[in-house]
């Protein structure tokens, strides 16, 4: 019984020694999962189906309306018999069937542009669909390298605190010994307090972008989770290389929010000629195919299958024109509403181009602003490590004093954290240009 109850000790330590093992994120992998739970991308994902049953609605207007009835009357009185041709007292069963069609042939080619204008709405919702996507991706791609920038800083903070207490220690040998003052071990002790403050929060940091990361992609805020650093293309060159003018073309003709302005205004469009058919006459084709069968209780009538399908059967069709006169300026009203929605789609649709260009060169210019700081940060780096190096060999050969040491060590620090910032912003820059120019996708995410 012990050696059972020691099993199954052992057995939940290493459940809960699992279950506390952080889950490993990739890239895509929290890319792909904010993509699926984010609740404005499915919305607009829902009003495309929306849409999509729309358009198969206006195309299934073109076709004939179909309809059938079918109905049961009693009546108690005088009545008249079709059948006979007289009039009858008493209580009578009528039966009545038939099948009515109906299609239009001209309604100011109403129907043709809602199919136009149902194809365009859809393709406009498409394009939301994707822009809507690549919002999303921009906005994770931004937290998480916000949460790889603060890792980065995080492991520095520790170096720089290990650092710092290993030369307080050195420090305190030396001053036991009488080769240093005092004073500079008190110094240091400061500088190990202000090292294991910045880690604090650097930690605080990291915590709070993680929960932020955490309820974009819409999982659980206390889920413990670390993040991979994807392997990130650095040869740029043929970016900067692009004339601004190529990228503007490529802007216009990628950007799905300037693609989905460009059918809104073409769907507004058509309601203006679909108001304005409210003005002419509409002319309709129908058709009707019935029968009857009527019965006086107590008296003898044909069969119901003799009357119903051979004596009282008809067919019966025509035209029908309907010619507007004055409906209380419904028609105006309409039309004056049609154009200004289709104004307000052009000067949408004109914003959103110059939004595009404005877009396209500032993410232009903070790229190239980017990859020069990231050039000048990693030389500055170099020379730091360098500075650093020699200046803790003349500290420990007692040719330079503590100031200088924990100067060149903050110089170092600092240097390590702008290396780091600069490493993460270029790879941010680079997606915020394909995002500005509309090639950001998915698939093509490293």
């Amino acid at each position: 019984m012990r050696i059972l109850t020691q099993i199954l000790v052992l057995v939940l330590m290493a459940t809960v020694s699992v279950a506390q093992n952080p889950v490993q994120l990739s890239f895509k992998e929290a890319v792909q999962t904010a993509i699926k739970n984010n609740v404005r991308l499915n919305q607009e994902k829902n009003q495309l189906e929306l849409n999509q049953v729309q358009k198969s609605s206006s195309i299934g207007r073109l076709a004939p309306s179909v309809s059938s009835s079918f109905y049961a009357v009693r009546i108690d009185g005088n009545s008249f018999n079709q059948n006979e041709g007289k009039v009858e007292n008493g209580v009578r069963d009528n039966l009545y069937g038939s099948i009515d069609a109906q299609i239009t042939v001209f309604n100011g080619f109403n129907r043709i542009n809602a199919v136009t204008q149902s194809n365009a709405s859809l393709e406009a919702q498409q394009y939301l669909v994707k822009r809507t996507e690549q919002d999303v991706i921009s906005l994770v791609s931004s937290q998480y390298l916000q949460v790889l920038l603060d890792n980065e800083l995080l492991k520095i903070s520790q170096n720089n605190v290990e650092l710092q207490k290993k030369q307080a220690d050195q420090i305190k040998t030396q001053v036991e010994l009488g080769s240093k003052a005092e004073v500079d071990f008190i110094s240091q002790d400061a500088q190990v307090k202000s090292a294991e403050l910045s880690m604090l929060r650097a930690r605080v940091t990291l915590r709070n972008d993680k929960a932020t990361l955490a309820q974009t992609m819409l999982i659980d805020p206390q889920a413990d989770f670390d993040l991979d650093d994807p392997s990130w293309n650095t040869n740029f060159t043929a970016i900067l290389d692009q004339n601004l003018d190529v990228l503007y073309s490529n802007a216009l003709a990628n950007r799905a929010d300037y693609m989905s302005a460009i059918q809104n205004e073409k769907a507004a469009r058509l309601g203006v000629s679909m108001a304005k058919a409210g003005y002419y006459p509409s002319l309709a084709a129908f058709g009707s195919y019935g029968s009857a069968y009527n019965k006086l209780q107590g008296s003898m009538a044909r069969p119901f299958p003799d009357q119903f399908f051979n004596d009282n059967t008809y067919f019966q069709y025509g035209l029908s024109l309907s010619i507007p006169i004055f409906n209380g300026l419904q028609n105006r009203v309409a039309t004056v509403r049609s154009k200004v929605l289709h104004d307000n789609a052009v000067l949408n649709k004109a914003s959103i181009e110059n939004t595009v260009k404005s877009n396209v060169l500032r993410s232009h210019q903070n790229f190239q602003d980017a990859i020069l700081a990231y050039q000048s940060a990693e030389s500055q780096l170099k020379a730091a490590e360098l500075s650093f190096q020699l200046e803790k060999e003349r500290y420990d050969l007692g040719i330079t004093d503590l100031v200088q040491f924990t100067q060149s060590n903050q110089n170092y620090v600092k240097a390590q954290g702008d290396f780091a910032q600069a490493k993460y912003t270029i790879m941010f820059q680079k997606i915020l240009l394909d995002y500005a120019i509309g090639t950001l996708r998915f698939d093509d995410l490293p």
